[in-house]
């Protein structure tokens, strides 16, 4: 959604700004990810929603859920409610994120493989990508069984697709032609 990204990237920017400077990036990642689970939880978004619920109420009802929050994020998550922006904290995570692996030259890898990786196998995927791609990679692995075999590896705008699934329809594709 081009709108909530629109809303949440000032809002990643300046925290962004906060936490870099502060040597915090890392801390403000965990906090942002607690915060974006709650905030997209169905019955969260139902009180944002809700017109008798008061802004005190919701902060409380988020602070708790997320837990032992530092001042400056029970700042930031004041400001979101009052400002009606709560459905915009999962954008936010993802754009500070990005902000972070940038700073730190960390590239997202999504792995989807029709089994379960193990340890072994997935440090090794990783070694690989990160010689290939000349970057440190940070994995995010999903298991896919509509792959049949092998795995599929998506890198920024990049696809590896290593998967029987890929392998057979290249396959058929070659058949067709002839």
């Amino acid at each position: 959604m081009a709108e909530i990204a629109t809303i949440a990237r000032p809002y990643a920017e300046a925290i962004f700004e906060v936490a870099d400077a502060e040597g915090k990036l890392a801390a403000w990642s965990g906090v942002l990810a607690r915060l974006a689970a709650v905030a997209a939880n169905s019955d969260v978004l139902q009180l944002t929603g809700d017109p008798t619920v008061t802004p005190d109420a919701l902060y409380g009802v988020i602070a708790g859920a997320a837990g032992d929050l530092p001042a400056e994020a029970q700042n930031l998550l004041r400001v979101l409610i009052d400002n009606g922006r709560i459905a915009a904290l999962p954008e936010v995570r993802d754009l500070f994120d990005t902000l972070k692996n940038d700073r730190e030259g960390v590239v997202d890898a999504d792995i989807a493989s029709a089994f379960p990786v193990d340890d072994a196998q997935l440090a090794a995927l990783v070694k690989d990508l990160e010689a290939r791609f000349k970057r440190k990679m940070n994995p995010r692995v999903s298991v896919d069984n509509e792959l049949i075999g092998g795995a599929k590896v998506v890198v920024g705008d990049e696809v590896i697709d290593g998967s029987v699934r890929a392998k057979l329809a290249t396959m058929a594709a070659a058949l067709a032609k002839v």
